[in-house]
């Protein structure tokens, strides 16, 4: 600092000379104090120098920093993002014509709150498995047509036709309630119970078609066809039931061709050689 000096005279007596005073900074606080100065000037050098290294690095431009960019509809992320804390918005989509991919190492959990924070949908895609948590789930097609939905009452397929394309078919531990049940072109129809009852029944019948093949119903105890109000029709060019038995003949009749069907009191079936009337009455053995 420039050393200022002034002459003081003194009113009082005229006779002492000028007394001169020193006013200033001087030896090592004055060095102290150009430290000092130089010091803060290199660290607003250095700072300035790190702002701007910074700002070409994270590449802030007007319009945002590195891959963020801000628009008129919100922010714009280019290329992956990393989010380490919890991320809200409003909506997420990807740039138009591309994907939008959600990766994590451990699951990808979405939760639907409440007014009171509590979750009342939540999905949870796992390494092992994907859960959904709801009161109704539904899958519907681009034109807004129901395909499949599931609630605690029942499960609804609105699709036009359910394929089963599993070996073993599809297994129901309980009724089943369709108005149409039908194979693929050149495939099998199945109705199977392997160790339980097989019951078909409906209010106003039960209808039974094979257009192109045949039809077979097998058990190992009691085959039961019964109408209440109506009738037992088979309609077919041949009616067969080769297995039928046979009442008692004589031996003077042993080539004899032409049977006659009879009906036990029972209800049993049962072949009698045929004669000039009835031979029915004569074979009740096989009624006992």
């Amino acid at each position: 600092m420039p050393q200022e000096q002034y002459a003081h005279r003194s009113t009082l007596s005229s006779n002492e000379g000028p007394h001169v005073y020193k006013v200033g900074i001087y030896g090592w606080r004055k060095r102290c104090l150009y430290f000092f100065v130089l010091l803060l000037m290199i660290l607003i050098l250095v700072n300035l120098a790190m702002t701007i290294w910074i700002l070409k690095v994270m590449n802030f431009t007007i319009d945002g920093m590195g891959n963020l960019r801000i628009t008129e509809k919100g922010l714009r992320l280019e290329g992956d993002s990393e989010f380490l804390k919890p991320l809200y918005a409003k909506e997420i989509r990807s740039r138009p014509g591309n994907p939008l991919f959600v990766q994590s190492d451990q699951n990808v959990t979405i939760n639907i709150l409440n007014g009171e924070m509590k979750a009342v949908t939540q999905l949870v895609t796992g390494p092992e498995a994907i859960e959904a948590y709801g009161k109704r789930l539904e899958v519907k097609s681009n034109t807004n047509k129901l395909l499949f939905s599931a609630d605690n009452e029942e499960v609804v397929v609105g699709a036009d036709r359910l394929r089963v394309l599993g070996a073993e078919g599809a297994v129901f531990p309980k009724s089943v309630e369709t108005p149409y049940v039908k194979a693929e072109p050149f495939h099998h129809l199945r109705l199977e119970s392997p160790t339980r009852t097989l019951i078909m029944e409906a209010p106003k019948g039960v209808e039974i078609n094979a257009e192109a093949g045949s039809l077979e119903a097998s058990c190992r105890s009691d085959l039961r066809l019964e109408s209440k109000d109506g009738e037992i029709l088979l309609e077919a060019s041949n009616v067969k039931l080769p297995q039928l038995p046979r009442g008692s003949y004589s031996s003077s009749a042993t080539r004899q061709k032409v049977y006659e069907l009879c009906v036990c009191p029972n209800g049993r079936l049962f072949l009698s050689q045929a004669g000039s009337g009835s031979t029915c009455q004569i074979n009740t053995s096989v009624c006992l």
